[in-house]
């Protein structure tokens, strides 16, 4: 995976591009209306400082190699919604997380993130040849939990005390994952209706 290459993931729906810096002009006015919209990540949210601090440190860890961030683009909307992630990737291993999910509330409970999973597990099974794509998700974000697995996630452990919020909570963390070899029977029965497209 090279992460210097600019990955653009698209469908009729949605297209999945690189995050950049100018992006922020964008996202801004997303989290200034909805600033606990991050409730259940370790990041601060909420703010312009704080969001341009989430997006230079996720360019940061695209640099180290070890996230690839996307802007959200819902193309029904003609804008900017949101933004995406892969990351904590293993090259060695052929595995990596789908997260840093999120959208603004116009866009949840739509068929816009079911779209951007369907595209970013693709693109991970089939393009890169991945063996595991892993979800770690807040215990106490049940909306999140659920969405993961309607698209085929299977909960395989949780951990006690794993992360620091930015209120200093200490949250347990649910691990989803989806193996490659599942990822046919996912793709033609879960995402049926998409792989259409």
């Amino acid at each position: 995976m090279d992460l210097t290459k600019e990955i653009i993931l698209e469908n009729h729906r949605v297209q999945l591009s690189p995050l950049k810096q100018e992006h922020l002009a964008d996202l801004l006015p997303i989290a200034l209306k909805h600033p606990g919209l991050l409730r259940y990540s370790p990041s601060p949210f909420g703010t312009e400082k704080e969001l341009l601090a989430y997006i230079c440190v996720a360019l940061q860890e695209r640099d180290a190699g070890r996230r690839y961030p996307f802007v959200t683009l819902d193309k029904d909307a003609g804008k900017i919604v949101g933004s995406s992630s892969f990351g904590n990737i293993s090259l060695k291993d052929k595995r990596m997380d789908i997260g840093w999910t999120w959208l603004e509330k116009a866009a949840q409970g739509t068929s816009l993130n079911r779209h951007c999973k369907y595209l970013m597990l693709q693109y991970a099974y089939e393009i890169l040849k991945f063996e595991k794509i892993e979800f770690k998700i807040d215990s106490r974000n049940t909306q999140s939990r659920r969405a993961v697995e309607k698209i085929g996630g299977v909960q395989e452990a949780k951990l006690r005390s794993h992360t620091v919020m930015a209120d200093g909570y200490r949250r347990n963390t649910v691990i989803y994952g989806i193996l490659r070899k599942k990822w046919p029977d996912v793709k033609h029965t879960v995402f049926k209706e998409l792989t259409l497209d």
